[in-house]
């Protein structure tokens, strides 16, 4: 059986820097040195030694759906709520309803929202 520890998550996007600062801007993530190459793709840390790639490919499409998304935990979600609501980036919950949250049959409270390019992000409260 192998062990495996996550590392990061890659993404392709088509304004490099229209993400990074979406990314920093909602999610006040650090950027962090790409020691992979020269190349003009840019890291944001995400904690505990994760990482978020910014990868740049400006001719290809984005296809994503709900269901295709990344989790991000955190232990206050009313005050990441409010601050979505203070920089007007719209949320819904799983169902699609806008403005609203969701709370699983387990107990974790869960938003959704989309960055420029498309992609979805949930942020709950799951321990």
């Amino acid at each position: 059986m192998f062990t495996f520890s996550f590392n990061h998550i890659a993404i392709s996007v088509k304004d490099v820097d229209q993400s990074m600062a979406f990314y920093q801007k909602v999610l006040q993530l650090k950027e962090v040195e790409n020691t992979a190459s020269n190349s003009k793709t840019r890291w944001l840390a995400l904690g505990e030694g994760k990482q978020l790639h910014i990868i740049p490919r400006p001719k290809e499409e984005v296809k994503t759906n709900k269901a295709v998304h990344f989790a991000l935990a955190i232990a206050d979600i009313d005050t990441f709520i409010q601050h979505l609501n203070t920089l007007r980036v719209d949320y819904s919950d799983w169902l699609g309803t806008v403005r609203k949250d969701y709370v699983r049959k387990d107990g974790v409270q869960q938003v959704y929202f989309q960055d420029p390019d498309g992609y979805w992000i949930e942020i709950n409260n799951a321990k």
